[in-house]
């Protein structure tokens, strides 16, 4: 489907794969169901890596396995990762394959994100809409994570979990709370700027998730086709 640069991507992924097996030993973590570390070695080629990241408790592990199952699952608190692979239902990226690692959100984790965005397709940042306090601490991570050199142009998805609860902030005001306009490409273009897109969802049940990936998947192939015509002006 996609060409890709085995070296980098296979060294990229394998490096995820070592984090993730000291995370095993050190903190008796576990691999998502159905999982394992080899299930994490996927052939390249066809399959799409995207990283699902957010504060603790916003609820990436319980969007994860709806994703997967199609139903709920009760989750607890991801300590390390999970590791799924999923396929998108709708639009163009029905019959896609995703691979989708969810890092755990809490503090002590987040400077672990760093390696598991590197050299990844997509971004997922999963965002509790109803969560007001925590607002500007997820949006120090998201703005962090996106202007990090390793993640320039990557494409970032933010799933605006819990849109079920009273209170939920709708997407144009999640925009405004998480300062996206800041990662808005120039008006010429630029391999810095990020295409974004916010989508509202309920994790438990699945409301706007494949939403989210097809518009994921888009700005995926978007990128793509930028820097095969950025290639053709150079030569």
């Amino acid at each position: 489907m996609f060409q890709v640069r085995p070296n980098a991507r296979d060294a990229a992924i394998r490096r995820k794969c070592q984090i993730a097996a000291v995370w095993q030993q050190s903190m008796g973590a576990n691999m998502g169901k159905n999982s394992s570390l080899l299930d994490a070695l996927p052939s390249t080629q066809g399959t799409l890596h995207v990283v699902m990241l957010g504060l603790d408790s916003a609820g990436k592990t319980t969007a994860l396995y709806r994703l997967k199952f199609d139903q709920y699952l009760n989750t607890v608190p991801t300590i390390g990762f999970n590791c799924e692979k999923v396929k998108g239902t709708i639009g163009k990226s029905k019959g896609v394959n995703f691979l989708v690692w969810d890092v755990g959100g809490q503090e002590k984790l987040r400077p672990l994100w760093k390696s598991y965005t590197r050299c990844t397709d997509g971004i997922i940042f999963v965002l509790d809409s109803v969560d007001v306090e925590r607002m500007e601490e997820a949006k120090m991570e998201l703005i962090r994570t996106a202007k990090s050199p390793d993640n320039a142009g990557v494409p970032i998805l933010v799933l605006a979990n819990k849109q079920d609860l009273p209170g939920a902030k709708e997407p144009r005001e999640l925009e405004k709370l998480l300062g996206l306009h800041e990662l808005v490409s120039s008006p010429h273009g630029s391999r810095d700027a990020h295409a974004w897109h916010v989508q509202p969802a309920c994790a438990i049940t699945g409301e706007g998730l494949h939403e989210g990936l097809e518009a994921l998947y888009e700005m995926i192939l978007k990128r793509r086709k930028f820097a095969k015509l950025q290639k053709k002006r150079v030569r």
